[in-house]
């Protein structure tokens, strides 16, 4: 294959995804290898990743905490695909409940450290492979917080905002590349994020003197209590595949990719209202979940 031979099959088509244990990740590499696509899926565990290859995946341990995971993981798929890689999916993140006052520097490290700094050193290690061949697709699973901010989200919103502002940036400077870069901003989607999000909240929140401590008894209420299906507009993770294929399918994919109503309402009111009109908007919908 040239530097300039697209791959226009899915079976020479390879992509590597992270975050596979369950939810988007999972269901987007399971249809894709169905599809005939190459997929590497990966889990921060051996656990999570002996549970891929039952599924008929091939799938490796990536840590997106640790450079040493993350540069093994890339070294491995590399190996398997003898130097070439089409897509890569990054998708593995988490969110960290709690309001901004009450999250400690670690705590706001720590987020970053999995949602921002671990998918920018793993998409710098495939982008010299990218413009070596002269080809390829990067994806980043962004979200409706990544376009608007709410509150008790503070940690989650400022790593999608970095995201955005590192992917906006990154796609100008591959222009001309022939490798193209596409955010998909999913909204409510079945998944085990509230799950995860509690088990944060419950390990590095404070709520015991916080001036937020009664609103604090309603998000543990509502984060115990509810799954992702309880949200309103939520659809099921197909729909992120959806947009997945067309990124890997299109000789020239979006800049975007919208997915849930709420994802459409909110990118285009932010265009439209004053800020001050947009936050109380917010905080109404904030009130009223958490009342």
């Amino acid at each position: 294959m040239s530097s300039i031979d697209t791959p226009t099959s899915p079976a020479s088509q390879s992509i590597l995804i992270t975050g596979c244990s369950s939810g988007i990740g999972k269901h987007v590499a399971l249809a894709l290898h169905e599809k005939g696509y190459t997929v590497y899926a990966t889990a921060r565990n051996s656990e999570g990743v002996m549970a891929l290859r039952s599924y008929g995946l091939q799938a490796c341990e990536l840590d997106l905490d640790s450079s040493e995971s993350i540069q093994q993981a890339v070294t491995w798929v590399l190996e398997q695909t003898n130097g070439h890689l089409y897509a890569l999916f990054n998708n593995g993140a988490y969110g960290q409940p709690g309001a901004v006052e009450d999250l400690s520097r670690d705590v706001l490290r720590q987020q970053f450290e999995t949602n921002v700094f671990g998918w920018h050193e793993l998409t710098n290690l495939v982008i010299p492979i990218m413009r070596k061949q002269g080809y390829g697709r990067i994806i980043h699973n962004s979200s409706v917080l990544g376009l608007v901010a709410m509150q008790y989200r503070g940690a989650y919103n400022a790593s999608k905002f970095a995201l955005e502002g590192l992917t906006d940036t990154l796609r100008q400077e591959l222009d001309g590349s022939g490798v193209y870069i596409s955010l998909i901003e999913p909204g409510p989607i079945t998944s085990q994020f509230r799950v995860n999000a509690f088990a944060k909240f419950k390990a590095n929140i404070k709520t015991q003197g916080s001036p937020h401590q009664t609103i604090y008894e309603q998000v543990e209420k509502r984060l115990a209590s509810a799954s992702e299906k309880d949200a309103p507009f939520t659809l099921g993770p197909e729909a992120v595949l959806q947009k997945v294929e067309h990124i890997l399918t299109s000789k020239r994919p979006k800049i975007r990719y919208y997915v849930t109503f709420p994802t459409y309402l909110f990118g285009y009111l932010k265009r439209l209202l004053p800020a001050r009109w947009l936050d109380l908007l917010l905080l109404a919908i904030s009130r009223r979940e958490n009342r």
